[in-house]
């Protein structure tokens, strides 16, 4: 029996520490807020009640296989997993609306026809043929094994199957996920769905790799769920396994250094000056924050991926609460397109100083336990912004939270006149509450690209540390972070022949 050090409580971390209790080890958690789920959090007030972070489930087997392995039982008898249909409605700049069946392509043919034009659902049809070849080619590398040392597999041919595009004399094949869009789909509607899909995750679909295109595909292939009481309750579910499985959690306990000996861990050092010994810790944390933990590089100096300094995305969220009960058929969760991809894409990569209006997501859980009762409503709007200093300025931050609003107008009918109030998070409240820096939210994997879009691999060069959750192999995202414990828990309980996930 080992003895197990885990740094941080979010997702990734308690999947990996519920799967090494049961292995028989003696695993300690040790987390520096004051309570579990990373940023997996709920914010309440007035009797309503918000999910902060995701709000919604995708490929929720990766949550059933961590409840059976680790107790034998089905997710479902823990918690109220529901499946969201439709899947999203899209209301584009142009104001033609589409709502989108969940899983099933038939359905969403169909729906793209009628609201696009004849021959648009095909090329949405036909495209994700080509993003299923992709998921085939990636899935196990990307999600089910641990990044090996030759990771640049990864890297170099591009795993999406283009369709060739001639363009005067020359013939090319779609690098980039934009792309994709302008020369397969031809519509710039469909364009901009399949482009929401990376923005969602903070990624300029400019420059994110063709590729991408698994993360539309596995909303279409998996469905996409949510969990009544919302995403906090799956948090929840999962810290309660841990603690089933004899965890032990401590909160408020914030680790500042990892102690090593004789080359290897031996331990984490806390806030107050004592240390916890161990035969192997697990950081759950940002890249940022674990280097200053460690006060040395954990990977080869000849890795090509980016500075984990570098700008990166963060999510800013305005919650509302409503008067008024949500109108019967409401779409569990509305995509606003923005009216100018151009300066969207251009805020978000961090060009220019100005604010653009983005892409929105609106979530309007039918949850009557989100209400302080029927005759009110609780809604979540969110977007993908930089991280930077211009979230420090208030005027800033309630200019784009107007402009949120202003969005959601098109999903929420007479918003302004059932406003009650509306409460403001811009990446500085996620920095808080999970360490990253600046309050950055990561993305999931992605091969090809030179390897820019792959996460640092679960193990360092520093023998006995391992890092778990979205900012480590296989990246971010509930799924990808639970993956990350799953394959975290093969490493140490099986060592270097661990093969990964089965």
């Amino acid at each position: 029996m080992a003895r197990i050090v885990v740094i941080g409580a979010g997702m990734g971390a308690m999947a990996a520490a519920g799967r090494l209790a049961v292995a028989g080890h003696r695993v300690a958690v040790y987390e520096r807020s004051g309570t579990y789920g990373g940023a997996v959090r709920r914010f309440e007030r007035d009797g309503f009640r918000f999910d902060t972070g995701p709000g919604l489930l995708p490929l929720p087997a990766v949550y059933r296989d961590l409840f059976l392995k680790t107790g034998r039982e089905p997710l479902e008898d823990h918690v109220d997993l529901v499946q969201v249909d439709p899947s999203a409605r899209h209301v584009f700049a142009d104001g033609t609306e589409v709502a989108l069946p969940n899983a099933s392509r038939a359905g969403v043919v169909a729906a793209l026809d009628a609201a696009l034009g004849d021959g648009a659902g095909q090329r949405w049809g036909d495209f994700l043929v080509r993003a299923r070849e992709a998921w085939d080619r990636t899935r196990r590398p990307l999600l089910e094994e641990p990044l090996w040392p030759n990771w640049r597999v990864l890297a170099g041919q591009e795993p999406y199957p283009a369709v060739p595009h001639r363009r005067l004399l020359r013939t090319r094949r779609a690098a980039t996920l934009a792309e994709v869009g302008a020369w397969e789909l031809r519509d710039p509607r469909l364009a901009a769905l399949l482009e929401s899909h990376a923005l969602a995750h903070g990624l300029d679909p400019r420059r994110a790799p063709a590729s991408a295109a698994v993360l539309p595909y596995m909303e279409h292939a998996f469905g996409i769920w949510y969990v009544r009481g919302g995403m906090r309750e799956l948090a929840r579910a999962v810290h309660d396994r841990c603690v089933a499985r004899k965890v032990e959690f401590h909160f408020g306990a914030e680790v500042t250094a990892v102690v090593e000996k004789d080359g290897r861990v031996a331990g984490v050092e806390l806030a107050d000056g004592s240390v916890r010994e161990a035969d192997h810790v697990v950081a759950g944390v940002d890249p940022v924050r674990l280097h200053a933990l460690t006060g040395h590089r954990l990977d080869d100096d000849t890795d090509p991926r980016p500075d984990p300094e570098a700008a990166r995305a963060g999510r800013f969220s305005v919650l509302l609460a409503l008067r008024g009960a949500r109108e019967a058929g409401a779409a569990h969760r509305t995509v606003v397109h923005a009216p100018d991809r151009t300066a969207e894409l251009d805020f978000l990569s961090s060009a220019p100083d100005a604010i653009a209006r983005p892409t929105v997501t609106v979530l309007r859980p039918d949850d009557p336990s989100l209400c302080p009762d029927a005759g009110h409503e609780s809604v979540v709007l969110s977007a993908a912004v930089p991280t930077g200093g211009r979230w420090a300025r208030p005027d800033t931050v309630e200019r784009f939270a107007d402009l949120l609003v202003e969005a959601a107008g098109a999903a929420v009918p007479g918003l302004r006149e059932r406003l009650l109030w509306r409460e403001v998070r811009a990446p500085g409240h996620s920095a808080e509450e999970t360490g990253a820096a600046g309050g950055a939210v990561s993305a999931p994997a992605l091969a090809a690209g030179g390897g820019r879009f792959l996460h640092p691999g679960n193990t360092t060069r520093l023998p006995g540390l391992y890092r778990v959750g979205g900012w480590s192999h296989p990246g971010g995202g509930l799924p990808h972070a639970g993956m990350s414990g799953a394959l975290v828990a093969g490493l140490i309980v099986e060592g270097p022949d661990f093969r990964g996930s089965q």
